[in-house]
């Protein structure tokens, strides 16, 4: 029987606050790849569920498992609003 060896793989997920309480949660690395839940701990769950399922299909489809690259910087960036013209 062929073992098959696990690798642990890292994602990128961004949570926003749901306009009905709790959080919405996508992978910029996975498009399509979303999900909510009630709270914090319950949206990390789901997104667990929601990325374990996305590269499931991948894999069944046979298409390549997207990886997220390492030089990928996230951060905030303030910009005057509203915005001059001059």
């Amino acid at each position: 029987m062929k073992s098959l060896k696990k690798k642990i793989l890292t994602y990128t997920v961004i949570f926003e606050p749901a306009e009905e309480g709790g959080f919405i949660a996508s992978v910029p690395a996975l498009p399509g790849c979303l999900t909510q839940g009630d709270s914090y701990e319950e949206t990390i769950k789901m997104i667990k569920d929601a990325i374990c399922g996305y590269l499931t299909v991948l894999n069944v489809n046979k298409n390549e498992v997207p990886l997220e690259k390492q030089e990928t910087i996230i951060t905030k960036v303030k910009v005057p609003y509203p915005v001059c013209l001059s």
